[in-house]
This record gives structure tokens, C-alpha cells and sequence, in this order.
């Protein structure tokens, strides 16, 4: 990561928290915690974990929504699950072995509290590749018991600001700026269709980020339902706009998650009554999967621009999760490995093995996982990432985002109705983020 800009600004921020008025805070509850699955006993060792657990064993949580009517990342927990019993049953590190608890997360913040407090029930000694847009709700009893959250997905802005969590992509923020900065040469008009979340709410001023870099102008900003079941009048709003007043190509952008291949069936129906535009998206919306499931090279993503934070699926750094996959977990569907949440999973836990690694045969706690993490552990992850480090002069502080070390993005493309790389290895957007508007 030489030779990149790097800046303190003292201490860090919480930018874009929602205020206690905001209409969608809601009291964080007291309740009883949610029961979450662990892993079976026989699940064994990580490398180089003590503590935390007592005895040989190093405990920590993975928590995801699953069954819900919004987006679902089963296999974030299903890939921590089969992680830990592939380090198990290869030797474990430094002897010790890694107990996996899983919580359904719920997309509820009600629910994202009860998995942190059972995690610090638990007395876990990290939080590891996880998926909430909660933090608001379960980074105050996280920080309470010091626990470190590791490689969360990169929902909100809070995964980038609070002082123990360790990001390992650039999440939402560089998806989106990353996917205006290419939309900019060759779109007209732009909408972008996204939640009327707290997530959400976040993303415009992202996008529109890029589309300055670009010397483009703003971005429609269209809200809709996270959980619908349709969105034929968004679809018939965002062609509309995208369509208004350009000679150029206009472009329509959903960030929906999960629903967005619902969005893109309606959008599909749509379109026959306007001329032809151009679709983009962020991976953690559209995969592999997706473009298959809506037609592959006759569908709607054609030609699509599509940014991620890692190589494309088929690209041969994958083949140790992959080996993974195949020997821990075969036959389980809920674990693609083209999900960039079972690939953040991955990274997540690459990280958590460097760390107990490098703690050797000393006590593995929550302090001790974090102190190691900021004391500059540098974490290789075969190329999928660059090299990843949370000293205070790797942080980027890009836009007020105090604890991103990693602004890296790939730029894919549909080509054939398969993702291919668009350009080169990785863009940084370093300075992109550093002129976004999010306030």
C-alpha cells in the first residue's frame, strides 16, 4: 500500500450516525438474546488462537439475516462454519482450535443488538465477517466488552469510523463512487434506485461522488421498499428519468440488494416503451448468479457495468476458498463462492488466522486480537485484496472515513452474459472518496 495518501485527523468520527430524532432509530432493547446456532463440537482448531474460551479453543461470532423478506447472506455464517472445520481438521494454529457462533441477524436492529450481546455473553474474542446495517445497534455492546468487529461488509458508515473495527474493502462508499467515476464517460442521465433505509440513505451522495470525478452531473435519487415484492412504478420513474432530455445513453443504477433482481424483472417488463438504457450495479446486488437467473446475455445486464471489491469469481486467486468450499462443504447451496458476502467471509477470516498467528502461544483475548491488529499485523491475502494493515498511518481517512485502509475497487463488465474484468487490476479511489459529499 506504499505510495498512497495518508492522513489523521485526529480523533475519529461517527459522520452520517443517524441522530436520536431520526424516523428510523429505534430503542435498542434489554430483552433476552436470540438463541444463535454454533458450531458443533469437533469444529477444532484455528491457527494460533488461545483464550477468549479458555482451554485450546478461541471463540468467535459470524452473524448474518437469513430468512427474511429483504437481503439474506446465509452463506457468510455457512462459510465461517465450514472455515473453521477445515482449519480444524488440518492441525488447527499454534494448537488451539476456533469455535464458530452463528446469529441470524434478522435485518432488524432489535435483533443485530441480541447478537452483539450474545457475543459478548459468550465472551468472543472477535465479531468476523459479518452482515448488518445495524451498527448502531450492536457497536455499543460490542465497544462495551472491547470486542473487535473484523471485516464487516461494509453497509454503513459506522464500519469506517468506530475505533474497533477493521474493514477489509471499502464497502458501499467505493462500490458506489467507484461506479460513478465509470458511468460518467458514457452516461446520460442517471438514476439511482436504492433503499429508503438507513443503508440507503447513504448511498446518493457515494455515487455521485464518481459522476463529479467524471465531470458528470448528480444523480437521480429514486427511493424504494427494501422488502417489495415488485417495483413496476420505480421501474416506470427510473426509465423515465433516465431517458429525459440527453441525447446520450441514460443509465439506471440499483443498489436494492438482494431485491434487485426483482427490481430488474419489472424494469424488464418496463423497458419496451423506452429507448435503450444502459443498467449498472455493485456487486452485493448483482453476482454471477443473477445474470445468469434474468436471461445471462439476453437479459437486462448486458453490457452492464459492475464494480466490486475483489478479482472475479473465476479468477484463480480464489482457488483456496475454493478448495475449502469443496472439502468442508460440498452440496451446500448456500455458499457461492461468486457472493461477495462468502468472499468477504474469507478474507475476513484470512485476517483472523494472521492475527493468532502472529499472538503465537500468548493469550488470545478480545484486547489482545485488537492491540495486535492496531501494533500493525500485516495481513496477505494472495492478491485478492492489497495487503492489508490497520496502523494509524495506514488509515486513509478518506471523506471522514477514519478507519479505511483499503479503497480499492475492480471494475467488471457483462460481456456474453458473464463477468468479466473491465479493467486491469485494481482503481483506487482514494481521492474520489476524499471529495464526496456524504453529509
Amino acid at each position: 500500500m506504499t505510495g498512497r495518501r495518508r492522513t489523521r485527523r485526529g480523533m475519529l468520527t461517527t459522520l452520517l450516525q443517524p441522530s436520536p430524532g431520526t424516523r428510523r432509530r429505534r430503542l435498542l432493547p434489554t430483552a433476552a438474546l436470540v438463541a444463535c446456532a454454533s458450531l458443533a463440537a469437533g469444529c477444532g482448531a484455528i491457527p494460533g488462537a488461545t483464550g477468549g474460551s479458555g482451554g485450546g479453543t478461541v471463540t468467535v461470532m459470524t452473524w448474518a439475516p437469513d430468512n427474511t423478506r429483504a437481503t439474506n447472506k446465509p452463506g457468510m455464517p455457512a462459510m465461517a462454519r465450514a472455515y473453521a472445520r477445515w482449519v480444524n481438521s488440518h492441525g488447527g494454529i499454534a494448537g488451539r482450535k476456533l469455535k464458530v457462533l452463528t446469529c441470524n441477524e434478522s435485518n432488524d436492529t432489535v435483533e443485530a443488538s441480541k447478537c452483539a450481546r450474545l457475543a459478548v455473553k459468550e465472551n468472543v474474542v472477535a465479531v468476523v465477517g459479518s452482515y448488518s446495517q445495524y451498527s448502531d445497534a450492536f457497536f455499543p455492546p460490542l465497544e462495551g466488552a472491547g470486542i473487535p468487529y473484523i471485516g464487516g461488509f461494509g453497509l454503513t458508515t459506522d464500519e469506517f469510523t468506530r475505533a474497533l473495527s477493521y474493514p477489509v474493502n471499502g464497502g458501499q462508499p467505493a462500490l458506489l463512487a467507484g461506479l460513478g467515476k465509470e458511468l460518467a464517460a458514457v452516461c446520460g442521465p442517471v438514476t439511482l434506485v436504492r433503499p429508503d433505509s438507513i443503508a440507503g440513505d447513504e448511498l446518493p451522495g457515494l455515487l455521485d461522488a464518481g459522476l463529479k470525478a467524471g465531470g458528470h452531473t448528480a444523480a437521480r435519487d429514486q427511493m424504494a421498499p427494501e422488502d417489495a415484492t415488485e417495483y413496476s412504478a420505480q421501474a416506470d420513474r427510473a426509465l423515465r428519468a433516465a431517458t429525459a432530455g440527453s441525447a446520450r445513453k441514460g443509465c439506471v443504477v440499483p443498489a436494492l440488494g438482494e431485491r434487485t433482481d426483482i427490481f430488474m424483472d419489472s424494469f424488464r417488463r418496463a423497458r419496451g416503451g423506452y429507448p435503450a438504457v444502459r443498467t449498472a450495479a455493485v456487486i452485493g446486488s448483482v453476482d454471477q448468479t443473477v445474470i445468469d437467473t434474468s436471461g445471462g446475455q439476453a437479459g437486462p445486464y448486458e453490457g452492464a457495468y459492475i464494480t466490486g471489491w475483489y478479482p472475479v469469481a473465476s479468477d484463480p486467486r480464489w482457488n483456496a476458498m475454493k478448495k475449502v468450499i469443496n472439502e468442508e462443504a460440498f452440496g451446500d447451496n448456500r455458499i457461492d463462492p461468486a457472493d461477495a458476502g462468502v468472499q468477504t467471509t474469507w478474507i475476513a477470516y484470512t485476517v483472523l488466522r494472521a492475527v493468532l498467528e502472529k499472538i503465537g502461544a500468548g493469550e488470545v483475548s478480545a484486547d489482545t486480537v485488537h492491540r495486535t491488529l492496531d501494533n500493525g499485523v500485516r495481513v496477505d491475502t494472495g492478491g485478492l485484496t492489497p495487503p492489508l494493515r490497520w496502523r494509524l498511518s495506514d488509515l486513509l481517512d478518506s471523506a471522514g472515513f477514519a478507519r479505511l485502509v483499503n479503497a480499492d475497487v475492480t471494475v467488471q463488465r457483462v460481456d456474453q452474459g458473464r463477468l468479466v474484468s473491465a479493467t486491469k487490476g485494481f482503481v483506487d479511489l482514494t481521492k474520489t472518496l476524499d471529495d464526496a459529499d456524504v453529509s
